[in-house]
Formats: structure tokens, sequence, C-alpha cells
């Protein structure tokens, strides 16, 4: 990749760096503490054996600087209007926002060929990987913490943004861990800023099967509430370890949802934990089935908002720590 001009922002000073030759231009934003040029260095080096994750969207792969520290780097490549639109989503929401429960969005390259997004590495890979795909078992308090921190991300896009951010896309594979199982919410490219009592309306339905509130499906109207159901799919799947659409589940013509409402009609919502969950506990598992009952819940309008959700994690679920109460930087 060769460039003519290299513009990289660090804090509010901006280096010009013309010592590249040919006639492509790529900028790189944000506050990594690097120049352009070491960075560019490294992309150089970047192969298959990095690749770290795969979708849609792009490649993600693992950017190891000389000085030890590693970072997260999604390569879109540009091939049609759809993912022009989820970098420019992506840089529009994660370049304004910070939190600590949100992935952490440090640089950005535009090249004619494909646009790159630079994140802070999170060791413990996504939700997904860690519930379905290691060996290794999350205990109870690992699922707990993850829910809490999932929940108080999505919080913070509801309640304290201006305009509000609708997710559209909450699942497992869309939560990132840290090296101690610290949820981090992550991929904004199907995201919708709100403003005020707006609603989104489309004929095109985005987001993942499984994960999707019904009137979402139907009618293609997007609100806060969508996520809410998306939030309760999710607690669903942390606690018995298996995916909304888990074949078990579709063998008996159900999803995840229906499974909840098949035992719970039976008395036997208990039965849905995982057996390979050490720990648990009869209290906090009874707490956390009436949430997500209430998520999942056929009707928007009795779904709690993601605010009344942490509320309720750390009223009924967990006893706070003074360091809950400082989860924005």
């Amino acid at each position: 990749m060769l460039c003519k001009y290299l513009l990289f922002f660090k804090g509010n000073c901006l280096m010009t760096l013309l010592d590249f030759s040919g006639s492509s231009v790529v900028m790189f934003h944000g506050d990594l503490p690097y120049s352009s040029k070491d960075i560019l260095k490294k992309l150089e080096t970047i192969d298959e054996e990095n690749i770290i994750g795969a979708g849609g969207f792009g490649t993600v792969y693992k950017l190891a600087m000389d000085d030890g520290n590693v970072f997260a780097l999604k390569r879109i490549v540009k091939t049609n209007e759809g993912l022009d639109r989820f970098f420019d989503r992506e840089l529009e929401i994660l370049g304004s926002v910070k939190h600590r429960y949100l992935v952490n969005l440090r640089g950005y390259c535009n090249s004619p060929s494909s646009k790159l997004l630079i994140y802070d590495y999170l060791q413990g890979g996504s939700l997904d990987e860690v519930l379905h795909e290691k060996s290794e078992q999350l205990d109870w308090d690992a699922r707990i913490n993850i829910i809490l921190g999932a929940a108080k991300g999505l919080s913070y896009l509801h309640h304290d943004c201006s305009p509000r951010i609708i997710h559209r896309d909450i699942k497992s594979s869309n939560i990132l861990l840290d090296g101690s199982f610290e949820a981090r919410v992550s991929d904004f490219g199907l995201a919708k800023l709100l403003e005020d009592e707006e609603s989104h309306i489309t004929t095109i339905v985005a987001g993942t099967f499984g994960y999707l509130a019904p009137e979402y499906m139907q009618f293609g109207r997007a609100t806060e509430k969508t996520d809410v159901y998306s939030f309760g799919v999710l607690v669903l799947e942390i606690l018995s370890g298996k995916r909304p659409t888990d074949a078990s589940f579709i063998e008996k013509g159900l999803n995840i949802v229906g499974w909840l409402n098949f035992l719970a009609s039976e008395n036997r919502e208990r039965e849905i934990v995982d057996l390979n969950c050490e720990g648990v506990q009869t209290e906090t598992l009874d707490a956390l089935l009436s949430l997500a009952k209430q998520c999942v819940s056929s009707s928007p309008e009795e779904r709690p908002t993601m605010h009344r959700v942490v509320h309720m994690l750390e009223s009924d679920v967990i006893t706070p720590c003074p360091s809950d109460f400082y989860d924005s930087e």
C-alpha cells in the first residue's frame, strides 16, 4: 500500500507525512500513539495468519506493534455501497462516543481499495466463541458479569447518547470480551440514530435471525425495544449455553424464546440453564429468567427499558460494588 499523503491525528495535533511515493491517499485519525508510517509498515506485514475473525462486513486481523501493544484491525473491501455505509456508521458512532462497555475505536484508514478500522484488541474474543466453540466453560459469576456489562453498554446507547442509538444487531458474536471477561458491545454498522420519539421503519429487515423482535420482523419498525428483545435472547443464550436457533429447538419447531415459554408453561424454566455451568445460584437464576421473560415479551410496551434492566440486574441479581457506578469514561 503506497501513499502520497498520510494524515494522522494525535490528540489535537495533525501530522502530515509526505515521504511516500504513489498516488493513493490514506488517512489515519484517532489517538493511536504511533506515526502513520509506523502503522503502515505494520500493515504491510499482515497476512492470513493474523486473521482473528471474519463476517459479512469484513475481516478482522490482529495487529501487533513493536512496543508490544496489540490492536484489532477490521478491513472492509470497497465492493458495494452497503459496506461503505457500514464503515461510515461505525465511524459516526464510535468516533463520537466512548464508554467502558463499548469497543474502543482507535483509528481508521480510508483508501481507494479498502477501508480499515483499528480497535483496542480484546483477548477474550467474542462471546459466541466462548460460549459455543471453546472447551473452557464460563462459570455463573462470569456469565452474570457479561450480562451486566452488555446491559450497561446498551443502556448508554439508548439513554445517554444524543441522538439516541439503537444497535439493531445485538447478538453473542457482537459482544466482545477482554481478558477478565468484561463485555464490550461492538459492530455498529447496522445501528440507527433516533431523534426524540422517532422510530426507524425499513422495508429491508437487518439483523440476525433468532434475535429479531417480532414487530421488527413483521413491520420493519425498530425502536429501543427491539434491542431490548435481542438482549433478552442474549440473556437466554448465556444462561443456556445454546444458540437461539440451536438444532434441539428447531427440531421441536421452536427457537430459544419458544423453548423458554414451553418450559414456563410446565413450571420448568430452570431446566434451560447450561448443565456445564458451575456455581449456579437458584435465586439469581430465577431473577434472570424473570428479567429475560420481560425482555422477550411479544409486546414492545411490556418490555423494560435498558435503564430499567440495569437497575433490575444491580438490585435483584447482583450486589453492586463501588466500581459499578463509574462505568463511563
